[in-house]
């Protein structure tokens, strides 16, 4: 079993209230959901207005899929244009 994991930060300049960050943030995270089938949610930031942070986790029988399928979320949230993409991390874990 392979499990791609990816932490996502994200800065959000067009929320002025908690409330505009999470319907944003709520937004990305199930057109994530729907579009590759990986689970995704806000891990870290809640409370900060123009900033968040997206976990995102599937797992795979191949770890080239894995890092294919982490690298179009990547790409999928780069290109959204709702919010900025500050920095991102992947990783691949191989399980027994």
């Amino acid at each position: 079993m392979v499990i791609g994991a990816c932490r996502i930060f994200l800065s959000i300049d067009n929320a002025f209230s908690l409330k505009d960050k999470r319907q944003i943030v709520k937004s990305i995270v199930e057109r994530i959901k729907s579009r590759f089938n990986a689970s995704a949610a806000e891990i870290d930031l809640n409370d900060k207005w123009k900033n968040a942070v997206i976990g995102i986790a599937c797992v795979s029988n191949n770890p080239g899929h894995a890092d294919s399928m982490m690298s179009s979320i990547v790409n999928f949230v780069e290109n959204d244009g709702r919010a900025v993409m500050v920095d991102y991390t992947t990783e691949i874990i191989h399980m027994e």
